[in-house]
């Protein structure tokens, strides 16, 4: 995965992927031939053990991913739409997990909070901005069938919260 830049690490690291691979390939017993025994008790060992699937062994409980859109609402009747910014890919893969978060919780406060915080810093980008509706759902991406169909990812509208941070901004100037 890291040999052929399939992961989010720096691609510096590519080269030592590399490395490692044939290193790797070679310990496996990979460059054998398929009738040594050496090479067959180490297939047999990754087989019973279930590592030679590596990734794909838990690609069944990949989960949906969700989407959050920010739709702001300006004083002279404006509307513009907005994506969370993130500054890394650390940061995006983050929000990823708490996007998780937020669609597991039952708490409808929490919820809210956890969203009314994501607004907050889309305000401080647009301080302009009478109004900040946070719209998240979830994109249900098509099964391997259905995508040889044709078929497309599909959205599912779960959450929407109306916030307004210029009157909280001034009521909190004023205390």
């Amino acid at each position: 995965m890291v040999a052929n830049g399939y992961t989010s690490l720096p691609v510096a690291l590519q080269k030592l992927g590399e490395k490692a691979d044939g290193v790797l390939t070679m310990a496996l017993g990979e460059r054998f031939a398929n009738s040594n025994p050496l090479r067959q008790t180490l297939t047999t060992y990754e087989h019973a053990s279930g590592i030679e699937g590596g990734y794909g062994f838990f690609a069944p409980a990949i989960p949906n991913s969700y989407k959050l859109v920010f739709q702001l609402t300006y004083s002279d009747g404006g509307v513009e739409y907005e994506l969370p910014r993130v500054r890394s890919e650390a940061a995006g893969l983050r929000l990823s997990g708490l996007f998780d978060q937020i669609a597991i919780v039952r708490y409808a406060a929490l919820r809210e909070l956890m969203l009314k915080m994501l607004a907050y810093s889309a305000w401080q980008l647009h301080p302009e901005a009478t109004k900040i509706r946070a719209v998240f759902g979830e994109i249900r991406m098509p099964s391997v069938v259905e995508a040889k169909r044709g078929e497309k990812e599909t959205y599912r509208f779960m959450y929407a919260y109306d916030f307004s941070f210029a009157t909280e901004a001034g009521e909190m100037q004023s205390r």
